[in-house]
């Protein structure tokens, strides 16, 4: 999927862990956890903007495009 997700890059230069992002944005560990490993199809925005205030980043900071390569 050409869409990346640097939350885990983000988590590591906040030094925070995913059970403590999960708690301050009141998302399960196992939903994050979908999003830290690039297994999500979506994510909502009211998701995404918890999680920036909480990061305190922007929505680039955590979404990357990646352009892929043809076989």
């Amino acid at each position: 999927m050409p869409i990346i997700v640097n939350l885990d890059v983000m988590l590591a230069k906040r030094k925070m862990s995913l059970s403590q992002l999960s708690e301050q944005v009141d998302v399960t560990i196992a939903n994050l956890s979908v999003l830290k490993t690039n297994k999500a199809k979506a994510v909502r925005f009211t998701t995404l903007e918890a999680i920036c205030k909480v990061l305190d980043c922007q929505p680039g900071d955590l979404l990357e495009y990646v352009v892929e390569q043809d076989g």
